[in-house]
């Protein structure tokens, strides 16, 4: 069975109450950084706790150094998973408002640290939610210390400098997860620098959705990636975006196309422009 999994509002509506289950609300916003926790104290769904982009699912910012969301240390987020009420046999439901890219980073986190099965992404997020007439919940959810171990597999993840020495490799796939415009450099709303990795392909993490807001039927995204890799071993795939998150996504749709769960340069391009002797690429 595939690790990346989804769960609709109505299945999870219906599936009864489990101690074991743990929902995390992983709203988020780069441009509000206080919209996550704001929109979760004004309703979330019944027994959600709320799992913080910043604080909870990234480590802490070096100027200059690295991206803006480097990983977290893994033992602060296994203590943080354990608060959270989180077994190593638990199922897991994930929501953000719908696109899944915050909520698809909790998911690889999940699996770095050896969770791969039982953890569920709300297709739809808390939009589908919202659309199925769902109710949601302003009490907080019960306490319960879970008993989580863990151990980060860094074989899912590539540093700089590892990227640098793959680009000229012809085998390798690197996908970027940004919106085209920003991959060809013609805007950039976030980074102080335009453009993307050199021999980088844009592969928007918003076309792994339908209009809905749903992932697209699995099949229809191994036709995507299957254009995307043109041959090339999936295990060689790296993703990345401009700062870990939403390749995540990526990650996550390429797995429910059937694919193996590939890498992650976790610093991505927020961390690559920190270095001017990187180089930088503008156009398709």
């Amino acid at each position: 069975m595939s690790i990346a999994q989804l769960i609709s509002p109505q299945q999870l509506a219906e599936r009864p109450q489990s101690p074991g289950r743990v929902i995390l609300d992983c709203r988020s916003s780069l441009d509000d950084l206080d919209y996550g926790q704001r929109s979760y104290a004004q309703g979330h769904i019944e027994g959600a706790s709320y799992a913080d982009q910043l604080n909870d699912l990234s480590g802490p910012i070096i100027k200059g150094v690295t991206g803006r969301h480097p990983l977290p240390d893994p033992q602060a987020l296994i203590d943080r998973l354990r608060f959270w009420g989180v077994d190593n046999d638990s199922e897991i439901v994930l929501y953000d408002d719908g696109p899944g890219a915050y909520a698809a980073r909790a998911w690889w986190l999940l699996a770095w640290l050896g969770k791969r099965d039982g953890v569920y992404l709300l297709d739809g997020g808390l939009k589908a939610w919202h659309a199925a007439g769902l109710p949601l919940s302003l009490d907080p959810p019960a306490h319960r210390e879970g008993t989580f171990k863990g151990k980060p597999d860094e074989t899912l993840v590539l540093t700089a400098q590892e990227v640098q020495k793959k680009l000229d490799r012809p085998d390798v796939t690197l996908i970027d997860a940004r919106a085209p415009a920003r991959f060809r450099g013609e805007v950039e709303p976030i980074d102080p620098v335009a453009g993307h990795i050199p021999g980088a392909q844009c592969a928007a993490f918003t076309d792994n959705l339908g209009p809905d807001g749903r992932f697209l039927p699995a099949a229809q995204l191994r036709e995507r990636f299957a254009e995307i890799l043109k041959g090339r071993a999936p295990e060689k795939l790296v993703a990345y975006c401009g700062s870990g998150v939403t390749a995540c996504q990526n990650l996550f749709a390429l797995c429910l196309a059937g694919y193996p769960l590939g890498r992650l340069y976790a610093g991505s391009w927020s961390e690559w422009i920190n270095d001017p002797q990187r180089p930088v690429a503008k156009g398709e």
